[in-house]
């Protein structure tokens, strides 16, 4: 398929597919990324063996045509052929609710010992907040609107407002799919992912985008699938949150942040489900021990209460 470098870096190549508008969704990733061996892999990169000390897209222009496909990435002064393919979808296993709310005090405390998320780009917009505080709640037309609003907002070729939107996105996709009672969490992402991508491609970049269905699919760079493991305690959380930090200029901490908020939403979304739950199955037990009785006489109390009663009489 035709594409164009529509960005080079020293550490990583954007090619954008050349795909009928008409196409929709149906063509996504209509972003690629070629990186190098140290770069941030995002979720939908090919990473090349060179490091970029080395320079591997020394010789790439910014607008120039390339080929994708059959296995291979030609343009110029580049040539990739594929070796072997990753899976950017973070399989974390069951997961307790219990082992989760340890998981996220686990993040919180790598998040304030790594300096927290103030770097993050939208730091101080109220949209944020809004956002994380009707997932919590599950709210979902009010975090529509809240998530609609920071749609493309922010500078760059991915703005603080999509890279706060994919990593919310991808951990209430993920964790909510982990975690038990997650369902909730799962059902948000999907209305959130089909709301901000279905007009992404007209108000945002391409690359940010890209990434939004990506994240909406719960596909993760590897970054963000560290710290998403890190929190189902897989592995350790300091360094896996100091990776993502390192991320790009706010991309980071923008990330971050998103994902602190879709796991606090997860988990409290999952606590309440829970707890709806047990409540009918308490009270199925109480109604065993002391059916109610007919008609419009009050309940009596258990018998052992009525016992109690005539002991202190």
């Amino acid at each position: 398929m035709q594409a164009r470098v529509i960005a080079a870096f020293p550490a990583a190549v954007y090619l954008e597919l050349r795909v009928p508008a008409e196409a929709g969704s149906a063509t996504e990733p209509r972003v690629v990324a070629v990186v190098s061996s140290d770069a941030v892999r995002l979720p939908n990169a090919i990473v090349v063996v060179a490091a970029s000390r080395e320079r591997p897209f020394h010789a790439v222009r910014e607008g120039s045509d390339a080929f994708i496909g059959d296995g291979r990435v030609e343009m110029e002064g580049l040539q990739v052929r594929v070796r072997r393919w990753w899976d950017p979808s973070a399989v974390l296993g069951a997961l307790p609710v219990t082992a989760l709310s340890r998981g996220v005090r686990a993040l919180e405390n790598a998040l304030d010992a790594a300096g927290g998320t103030a770097g993050c780009g939208l730091a101080g917009h109220p949209d944020p907040l809004l956002l994380a505080r009707h997932c919590a709640g599950g709210e979902l037309a009010d975090a529509v609107e809240a998530a609609e609003r920071i749609v493309g907002l922010g500078p760059g070729l991915t703005p603080s407002g999509d890279d706060i939107l994919a990593g919310l996105l991808v951990s209430l996709r993920l964790v909510g799919g982990a975690v038990r009672h997650g369902g909730t969490a799962v059902w948000l992402a999907d209305w959130l992912g089909a709301a901000v991508t279905a007009d992404a491609g007209t108000r945002t970049t391409a690359l940010a985008a890209t990434l939004l269905h990506c994240a909406a699919g719960g596909q993760a760079g590897a970054e963000v699938a560290a710290v998403l493991r890190a929190v189902a305690g897989q592995e350790p959380p300091a360094p896996a949150v100091r990776r993502l930090l390192s991320a790009g200029h706010t991309s980071g901490a923008d990330l971050a942040w998103g994902v602190l908020a879709g796991c606090r939403a997860t988990l409290r979304l999952a606590t309440e489900t829970a707890r709806e739950e047990r409540f009918p199955r308490e009270l199925q037990r109480l109604r065993r021990e002391q059916p109610f009785p007919r008609g419009d006489d009050p309940p009596r109390p258990p018998e052992r209460l009525r016992r109690d009663r005539r002991a202190t009489a």
